[in-house]
């Protein structure tokens, strides 16, 4: 198994990177939380989870080991696979997850674009426990946002919304409202907000 990758980031979108090591490109499907930390960077070290399947054979990555504690422990949940813990991730920060599943909040799970009542119930029973010793780790990270034109940014956030598997045209229409809205808003807000309202 591979644990980290360490080289050269050749492209980073809000739901994908390319990191290159050793003359060899990974592709690495990322969360919103781990884009945001990798923002501005020409390197940098990623933390993986491989998924073998049959049809395919995928990296995770996570720019600390507390968010692939977390993907792992999602994972473990019958009905959460790891497309769902990534959306997980992509809409709430490791220390706000955590926070959630000590104080078995529903609302904060149930926010999250696939996640109903009884997956979210199931989360919070399975995992209330495995939580409690993470949450002295989780501290805030601090947000950090890069300026980039409003339609780079419009651009980025349906290209990852796809990837998230939303379709093209409602995510042109909620992202396009958002921008409408509050036009300099950064990217990884945008498709934050995107998430709970398609």
């Amino acid at each position: 198994m591979i644990d980290y990758i360490k080289g050269e980031i050749e492209e980073l979108t809000p739901a994908r990177m390319v990191m290159e090591c050793g003359g060899i490109g990974y592709e690495i499907q990322i969360s919103l939380t781990t884009f945001t930390a990798f923002q501005g960077k020409d390197a940098g070290k990623i933390y993986i989870y491989e998924v073998i399947r049959e049809d395919a054979h995928l990296l995770f990555g996570f720019s600390e080991p507390l968010e692939r504690e977390l993907f792992l422990l999602l994972t473990s949940v019958s009905g959460v696979g790891p497309n769902t813990a990534r959306m997980i991730l992509s809409s709430l920060q490791p220390a706000e997850l955590i926070q959630a599943i000590a104080s078995k909040d529903e609302v904060a799970l149930t926010s999250v674009k696939g996640i109903g009542l009884k997956t979210a119930q199931r989360i919070l029973v399975d995992l209330k426990n495995k939580v409690k010793s993470m949450e002295a780790l989780a501290g805030a990270p601090a947000q950090k946002t890069l300026q980039v034109s409003n339609s780079e940014v419009c651009e980025e956030a349906i290209a990852a919304l796809v990837m998230l598997g939303f379709q093209k045209a409602a995510s042109q229409k909620v992202v396009l409202s958002l921008l409408k809205g509050s036009p300099d808003m950064p990217v990884e807000q945008v498709i934050k907000s995107a998430l709970k309202m398609l």
